[in-house]
């Protein structure tokens, strides 16, 4: 009964992301079982990453339910802890609040599917509070989904870029190319490297918003805000497609390293 509790409540958790409320939801149970301790790490997506697109509730209930690779990848090394908000609700008849960031130090914000104002408030206490964020916005997704467009399943296809971008001073511009193919390349990511594709260009609109460096060829920055580091990548490409996260995703687990280490 407790497994199957557990996978309800994973599963609320992953809903309410597609529908804008708040679960939560821990992936891991190794440190219970003697396994290496993972690192707790808040995920908030559109993207089919810890749950595969088209798969219904009973499915998911069972233990034959599909486990998609990015989960598989990120799980090597994160306790992955679902959120389909970042801002403080009220719980029921109490009236009282839940910060759903109040544990968690590191954060991925991935493709998201719109920040509340009152998210974008949250989000910005939190790192100016000491949190370490990965928020990663793609103003043209390359994977592809067998979702039709307008399904509430499906991912952000380009991304909405939160107010709170052009309060830590950066803005975020769609970046053009000559050709389909020409959109794909590497960038230099720490020691590693990281395949993008048709990513957007990141650029310092107020230099005294916070303390920012443009990195990887103008698709991240990486900045000091308050006591908190914020990480800005336009591409998603190493999220959606196997190919681009390297080999057994060592590439996609640099960036990660890179993001939060």
């Amino acid at each position: 009964m407790s497994s199957v509790l557990s996978k309800l409540t994973a599963i609320a958790a992953a809903l309410a992301l597609l529908a804008g409320c708040n679960e939560g939801s821990s992936a891991a149970e190794g440190a219970a079982k003697g396994a290496t301790v993972k690192r707790k790490l808040g995920l908030n997506s559109s993207l089919p990453l810890y749950w595969p697109l088209g798969v219904d509730i009973p499915e998911l209930l069972s233990d034959e339910a599909p486990v998609p690779w990015q989960r598989r990848v990120l799980e090597q090394e994160y306790d992955l802890v679902l959120l389909g908000t970042l801002s403080p609700i009220e719980e029921g008849l109490t009236g009282a609040e839940t910060d759903p960031l109040r544990d968690i130090d590191r954060l991925a914000v991935i493709q998201p599917r719109g920040l509340a104002p009152a998210d974008n408030v949250a989000l910005d206490n939190w790192v100016r509070e000491g949190g370490k964020l990965l928020l990663v916005l793609d103003p043209l997704l390359t994977g592809e989904y067998e979702v039709p467009l307008g399904s509430p399943q499906r991912p952000v296809d380009s991304a909405l870029i939160p107010p709170i971008v052009a309060r830590w001073g950066l803005e975020v511009s769609v970046e053009d190319h000559d050709s389909f193919e020409n959109g794909f390349y590497e960038v230099p990511v720490g020691r590693s490297r990281l395949v993008v594709g048709h990513p957007g260009a990141i650029a310092v609109a107020d230099p005294n918003a916070a303390d920012c460096g443009i990195l990887a060829r103008g698709v991240m920055a990486r900045c000091k805000v308050g006591e908190g580091q914020v990480v800005l990548l336009a591409d998603a490409a190493a999220f959606e497609t196997a190919e681009f996260a390297g080999p057994d995703g060592e590439e996609l687990l640099a960036l990660m390293r890179f993001a939060f280490d």
